[in-house]
């Protein structure tokens, strides 16, 4: 066996890579909005609750796309479910520089809203096909650091990228970003097969790494005369409690994301650069911070500690940085790091609980049912957060109110976990459920 692997290191490990590589183009179109909120919001005389609405827009057709993208990726297979979803992204991101009015912004976020939702759930089930059950949560941490990679990578790029070429102007940048979805499509076309069986019928992927990559049995697996309904996971009390974690969990993650920028410049006064700077702080942490949850999933086979760690963490830290005065850049940044620490934790790990106890046959939808709830939180978050922003005279800001709201949401995640049952359900079940069906 070490000799295989030796061998074969391994084509699973390019496909992980154009995932991932995939995923950060997906978040340069998603965060160019986000990064430029605050210049947006001058030019079209937007307030913050339409500044919130334009942010949740987005966030209300993703959830819906998670959904449908989990059923359609487990029927035609994640290529062509991604090939749709980086087409109409990459289109609609280059339209959004010719926006001229609110409502034309909210119509753009709906239509990149659906376009990059279907996108998550087919890369998960994809990995789940081409990385052996022990190996997912660290695969599946690798793939997230692409959620952290965009979020450090698009503030720095866009924004230098707007002074240097653009004259600090935000539309053409919007009209720049086709570039990078025309390589993705490439990539995808060329690059990628939906399972390992493809690829080495095609001839790139020898025999002893599809021998390396189905070696381990898949503990949720059922044999192959047998069909898995996806009543396994829907009568599955666990899955409500982890698509309510996800529901805190990305809405903390995207609240952040969605006010950053707009609370570093309204209430501490930093410039566009010095805005993208610090706004790139956190999320390169979370690089580091979600490979270390990965591991830590693999290692104890659970996400219940894992999630612990990055909820009761995130209560207190996230509740200081709306309090620190204007001037404090030291402390300012410090929660700035922790709260990407903190907040990246558990992302891979989510992620992985559900490969790990359903079987992969329904592991797209699963997912994109779980992420749907996620996508509902992060529509939720901006929204809420929109209207707990306080305007003051002068025309002052202060968000303390609103880092309280992504505290609460941190501590709500923390009691589900306490909750979670994390046994590989078809291994308990499989004989006696009717959720297992014969084919005829």
């Amino acid at each position: 066996m070490s000799a295989a692997v030796k061998k074969v290191w391994g084509y699973r490990y390019v496909i992980l890579f154009i995932l991932w590589l995939l995923y950060i183009i997906n978040y340069f179109d998603r965060v160019a909005v986000l990064t430029f909120l605050p210049f947006i919001q001058k030019d079209m005389e937007l307030s913050p609750v339409q500044v919130g609405q334009i942010a949740s827009a987005f966030f209300f057709a993703y959830a819906i796309g998670q959904v449908t993208s989990g059923f359609l990726a487990d029927k035609f297979g994640p290529k062509k479910v991604m090939n749709v979803a980086i087409i109409t992204f990459t289109f609609i991101t280059f339209i959004t520089g010719f926006v001229k009015s609110f409502g034309q912004f909210i119509a753009i976020r709906i239509g990149l809203g659906l376009g990059e939702a279907h996108h998550f759930p087919p890369a998960a089930k994809a990995i789940s096909s081409w990385f052996p059950y022990a190996k997912r949560g660290t695969a599946l941490s690798i793939f997230n650091t692409s959620n952290y990679v965009g979020l450090a990578l698009v503030p720095i790029v866009l924004t230098n990228v707007s002074a240097a070429f653009f004259d600090g102007q935000w539309r053409p940048v919007f009209y720049a970003l086709a570039v990078p979805g025309i390589i993705g499509i490439l990539l995808l076309w060329y690059f990628f097969s939906d399972t390992p069986e493809e690829m080495y019928k095609k001839g790139r992927l020898s025999k002893e790494e599809l021998d390396v990559i189905n070696d381990y049995k898949d503990t949720a697996s059922v044999s192959p005369n047998e069909k898995v309904s996806n009543k396994i996971y829907l009568k599955d009390r666990t899955f409500y409690i982890v698509c309510l974690i996800q529901f805190c969990q990305i809405g903390i993650l995207w609240g952040l994301t969605t006010w950053l920028s707009t609370f570093l410049v309204k209430q501490h006064d930093f410039t566009i650069t010095q805005m993208g700077l610090l706004a790139s702080a956190p999320p390169v942490v979370s690089i580091v911070s979600i490979l270390m949850g990965g591991r830590l999933m693999d290692k104890c086979n659970r996400m219940k500690p894992v999630a612990l760690i990055a909820y009761l963490g995130c209560i207190p830290v996230l509740w200081m940085i709306g309090s620190v005065e204007k001037g404090n850049t030291a402390a300012l940044v410090t929660l700035l790091l922790l709260s990407g620490f903190f907040v990246a934790f558990n992302s891979g790990a989510i992620t992985a609980s559900l490969q790990k106890r359903y079987p992969s046959a329904v592991v797209g939808g699963a997912t994109g049912i779980v992420n749907g709830f996620g996508q509902l939180g992060a529509f939720m978050t901006p929204l809420v957060a929109g209207y707990l922003v306080t305007v003051g005279t002068g025309g002052s800001f202060d968000f303390s109110k609103v880092f309280i709201y992504f505290s609460f949401l941190a501590g709500l995640a923390a009691v589900c976990a306490l909750f979670l049952k994390e046994s590989p359900i078809q291994m308990k079940e499989s004989a006696r459920s009717s959720d297992v069906q014969k084919i005829m």
